[in-house]
């Protein structure tokens, strides 16, 4: 009997020390010297995710933060994502707070003029989505559009540029229904009358204002750069515009746009083909957006870059190639986004004889 006595209170003992260290644990705050960011993949097991605390510091024995996820049955509720510890937390309270999913937002700025292609980019690397080619393919999904009320090849240009803050590993249909959201909250019903008024429609309207974007940063110049469009368009003139050219060329453009590249056929050479281009080229600003509805009341049917991030534009293709030779006169045989071309050639096939017929 004393021994059986033995081993009943060495089991008991064993238990209020069990219980006693696994109390301990559990409401024993850990020490927090900075703000820790704590990321849970999806996917990741009970197993791994306790290991991953106690690699980062936060629990010091993975057995007890198991143990008490279990017992409450938290266990399949641990919400994967970004979290933010700044505040000193026991492991009970660390638990709780991966149940109850409150997770760090991510703030991201889309910038005017990105592509889709890079919006997709940008949110994979800031872990808002996991994968940009399901982003991709999303984004041209017919059905997909259908139910966002686009009928269009693709949400390019729907997609608004703005500061934005998500979860992270968000559902990347969830996260294209926002940006386009936010497209429609901005784009007011005076802008389809004013398109009506200057015999475009909306779609055609967004075209135009993503090239704009493409031309130039500068607000005080995409009215301008608008006018030399509409101007053009009005003459049955081609747009001629490079980042249209670049558009098309995909991941075969590697910088610097040379003169091949103008003569390369595609939907968005407006070099060769008249009009606007099939889609808009980028996600375009508001700015760019007015500046296509509302250009600016000049003559103006050329421009060229200053090399300064300005533009310098003509009326007459004698006063153009006068401004290129004096502007771009290093980049005659190799252009770099200028809507320029060598003096010979601007008298060519390209532009045409009939730019000066027109005037």
């Amino acid at each position: 009997m004393k021994v059986l006595e033995k081993v009943v209170l060495s089991a008991i003992s064993g238990l209020l020390i069990f219980g006693l260290l696994g109390f301990l644990e559990l409401y024993t705050p850990f020490s927090v010297e900075r703000e820790k960011e704590l990321r849970i993949p999806k996917g990741k097991t009970l197993r791994e995710i306790a290991l991953m605390l106690k690699e980062e510091g936060l629990i010091r024995t993975p057995f007890f933060f198991r143990l008490y996820a279990r017992i409450f049955k938290l266990d399949g509720d641990i919400k994967a994502g970004i979290y933010v510890i700044n505040y000193p937390m026991s492991p009970l309270e660390l638990v709780r707070s991966l149940k109850e999913g409150k997770q760090k937002l991510i703030r991201v700025v889309i910038p005017e003029g990105f592509t889709t292609k890079q919006i997709a980019e940008l949110l994979e690397k800031r872990g808002i989505i996991d994968s940009k080619e399901e982003f991709l393919k999303l984004a041209h999904d017919e059905d997909f559009l259908l139910s966002l009320n686009i009928r269009a090849p693709s949400v390019e240009g729907f997609l608004f540029p703005d500061t934005y803050n998500f979860f992270p590993q968000q559902d990347p249909k969830k996260v294209i229904k926002i940006l386009v959201d936010n497209f429609r909250n901005r784009w007011q019903k005076s802008f389809s009358q004013r398109s009506k008024e200057l015999g475009f429609d909306d779609y055609e309207i967004l075209i135009l204002a993503s090239i704009i974007e493409k031309e130039t940063a500068l607000k005080r110049e995409k009215r301008l750069i608008s006018a030399v469009f509409h101007n053009r368009l009005k003459r049955n003139m081609p747009l001629c515009a490079d980042p249209t050219v670049i558009y098309g060329l995909g991941d075969s453009f590697t910088g610097k746009l040379r003169r091949n590249h103008l003569k390369k056929p595609t939907p968005y050479n407006t070099y060769l083909k008249k009009g606007l281009p099939p889609t808009p080229i980028c996600n375009p600003g508001l700015e760019s957006i007015e500046a296509a509805l509302y250009p600016a009341p000049v003559p103006y049917l050329y421009f060229v870059s200053r090399n300064d991030g300005t533009h310098y534009f003509s009326r007459t293709l004698e006063e153009h190639n006068q401004a290129v030779f004096l502007y771009q006169r290093s980049n005659l045989n190799v252009r770099d986004n200028s809507h320029i071309l060598p003096s010979d050639e601007a008298r060519a096939s390209l532009r045409d004889r009939s730019d000066k017929a027109s005037e």
